[in-house]
């Protein structure tokens, strides 16, 4: 429980709070008055003022904020270091800044992962690294970890040696021979044919996960890959509903947390790859053109810029005010989604359960 809460509070923290920074190094480098720079929400634990920033540490460590002066359109005084004082191109390059540090954190989390523990291929030891519910090797009693020995007599040596002897059993009684927990055990298993009509048996069994070292160019470019890669999968799968008319799977705040419970459990490199996952996400949102996130205030600013028309107070507070409305209508959404999905997922075990039991 305690690293579950731990996992939660440092994965928000991080990506939170980095994308703030990335406002404030922009709004520093422009120009811009920064009268509040905080990590985590809340009451004041810690605070410090160094010129005209306030610098605090706050109760509530999931993330934290920056307070640009002049943030609200209707309290510029007309002080060139005020945020709506500065162009429209300064203020773009200010909203654009926390999305960037969520996809340079992601780029360096990716990275870091793919050069400390290597690149993943499958290994070619005879060692079970899952099964597929209902098929023959999961029915007879086999199990992830498992290491094949024989094949109807016939030693295994390697993952491509026992895979050919099984393919050429179609619908066919094997004896397989294994190893678990240093305890050796024989047992029979009827193939099954391969469901893509190729001919060749199967059992329903695939190979570990092994890890070749990479070296340091080749780590970052996979890296910076795997941020394109879950950007443009977003993108297909968002377009996918949009045609399809589907009703999109958002995970809200409850799944999240569940996702990042589970992976802190499963080791280190899965929770910082899971951290890169959601700061893409975080950046990859963000620049969606909804008012009051980045991407909205983006849209407006080019707006500005290409029609020359300086935005003004009324035209910011409907477009806040539809932003705010969107915004709880996704949240609610996404949390309805969510709850669904625990509850479906007990249903199904306790269906699950209970057929087991009638057997």
């Amino acid at each position: 429980m305690i690293i579950s809460i731990v996992a939660v509070l440092f994965t928000f923290g991080l990506v939170i709070f980095l994308h703030e920074l990335g406002h404030f190094i922009v709004c520093k480098l422009s120009g811009i008055k920064v009268e509040a720079f905080s990590f985590g929400f809340g009451p004041e634990l810690y605070g410090r003022t160094s010129g005209a920033t306030r610098y605090s540490i706050r109760a509530v460590p999931l993330g934290g904020y920056v307070k640009p002066a002049g943030e609200n359109i209707d309290e510029v005084s007309g002080a060139t270091d005020e945020y709506f004082s500065k162009p429209w191109y300064t203020r773009l390059g200010v909203v654009l800044a926390g999305p960037a540090m969520n996809y340079l954190l992601a780029f360096a989390l990716f990275s870091g992962v793919i050069l400390f523990v290597g690149e993943p291929v499958p290994s070619n030891d005879p060692v079970i690294g899952d099964l597929t519910q209902g098929y023959p090797a999961e029915t007879a009693g086999l199990k992830p970890g498992d290491r094949l020995l024989t094949v109807d007599g016939a030693g295994v040596a390697t993952w491509a040696d026992m895979a050919t002897r099984i393919s050429d059993k179609i619908e066919k009684e094997i004896s397989v021979t294994y190893v678990r927990a240093g305890a050796e055990a024989s047992v029979k298993i009827k193939t099954r044919k391969a469901p893509e009509g190729a001919d060749r048996g199967v059992i329903g069994i695939s190979p570990g996960i092994a890890y070749n070292r990479v070296p340091l160019l080749k780590g970052l470019g996979m890296g910076l890959h795997q941020c394109w890669y879950w950007t443009a999968f977003t993108v297909k799968t968002l377009a996918s509903n949009i045609y399809k008319r589907e009703k999109p799977d958002l995970a809200g705040p409850i799944g999240i947390v569940n996702i990042v419970s589970k992976a802190a459990h499963t080791g280190a490199a899965d929770f910082f790859f899971l951290i890169g996952l959601i700061s893409v996400a975080v950046g990859f949102f963000n620049l969606l053109p909804i008012p009051l996130l980045d991407g909205g205030h983006a849209v407006l600013f080019l707006f500005e810029g290409v029609s020359r028309r300086k935005l003004n107070a009324k035209v910011m507070q409907y477009v806040n005010g539809a932003g705010i409305a969107l915004l709880l209508t996704i949240l609610l959404f996404a949390t309805y989604s969510d709850i669904m999905r625990i509850k479906n997922s007990r249903d199904a075990r306790k269906a699950a359960a209970a057929a087991a039991q009638d057997k």
